[in-house]
């Protein structure tokens, strides 16, 4: 899985709201021992040899373990999801929120 922590998105504006990792990307070939190489899709335009530290090793979910999907909700011709509820709220002094 590729991080998603320098990567640029256009359709989403706000960075808090996009996943961590994305994609189960195949490795094509090792540069070095600090590069690999990986096979993007067209869609991703970065460059195709990425650190190490950026990638993280895909694990499968636990058993037992409620693997929930959103659905994308469209608005305004835009895919976006629909959150059910807040769990948890941080209050910062001197902020209305």
């Amino acid at each position: 899985m590729l991080s998603t922590k320098d990567l640029v998105f256009k359709e989403r504006s706000v960075k808090k709201l996009i996943e961590r990792y994305t994609g189960l990307y195949e490795i094509e070939e090792i540069v070095s021992k600090n590069a690999l190489k990986l096979k993007l899709p067209a869609s991703m335009r970065i460059y195709l040899m990425v650190n190490i530290s950026r990638i993280v090793r895909y694990r499968e979910p636990v058993k037992g373990q409620r693997v929930e999907k959103l659905k994308p909700v469209e608005v305004e011709e835009v895919e976006e999801c629909e959150v059910e509820r807040i769990l948890n709220k941080r209050k910062v002094w001197g902020c209305k929120s």
